[in-house]
């Protein structure tokens, strides 16, 4: 059994789940593909304090409403029967309720929810003694992967496309991140014991 630490946004739910809000808010016709920076100021072009104040009226009502990536429910309800599910989120504190409601509401199998509140994932990874993560951000990628010297698998997207590590994997979607996990946790187990 793997210890599974995986991220929300972007990871189990639709990377372009902004998308439709920030077209409304600031009367764009953007789409995922414009999206080539995790920083949306520069994309938006605002500044940080006006981002987050978008932000802090719309995240939660965003977060609510999110659907899931392609084959994210299938994939995650196949990984439970072997493996815990860990879910490390960059969520801040006071989206807590909508997070659990979220996951109810969409039969979600869940070992343990942790929201940290911010990019630094790393203490949580350790703490919970994750064996592998899953992540859609290039940055907490790298960092996961250096810092806590564990494989990452990274969720392609327009916004990471920077040079990865030898332990980040790219995959394209949760079929793609099945697989690999299935061809390659015997090294794993082999690692652990």
């Amino acid at each position: 059994m793997l210890r599974l630490g995986i991220d929300i946004d972007g990871t189990i739910t639709a990377q372009d789940t902004f998308v439709p809000y920030l077209n409304h808010s600031f009367n764009l016709s953007i789409s995922l593909d414009d999206m080539t920076d995790y920083d949306l100021t520069k994309l938006l072009n605002i500044t940080t304090e006006e981002f987050w104040d978008w932000m802090n009226r719309n995240e939660a009502m965003i977060y609510k409403e999110a659907m899931l990536a392609q084959f994210a429910k299938q994939s995650l309800d196949k990984l439970k029967e072997e493996h815990s599910l860990i879910y490390i989120t960059a969520r801040r504190n006071h989206l807590t309720d909508v997070t659990y409601e979220w996951f109810g509401s969409r039969d979600i199998h869940y070992d343990h929810i942790e929201l940290v509140g911010g990019h630094n994932k790393v203490e949580a990874v350790r703490k919970h003694d994750i064996d592998l993560f899953f992540e859609d951000h290039h940055g907490n990628a790298t960092m996961i992967a250096k810092e806590a010297n564990i494989p990452v698998i990274l969720f392609n997207s327009p916004y990471n496309q920077l040079p990865i590590d030898s332990n980040i994997i790219r995959v394209n979607n949760w079929l793609d991140a099945v697989h690999w996990i299935n061809e390659n946790k015997h090294s794993f187990l082999r690692v652990k014991s």
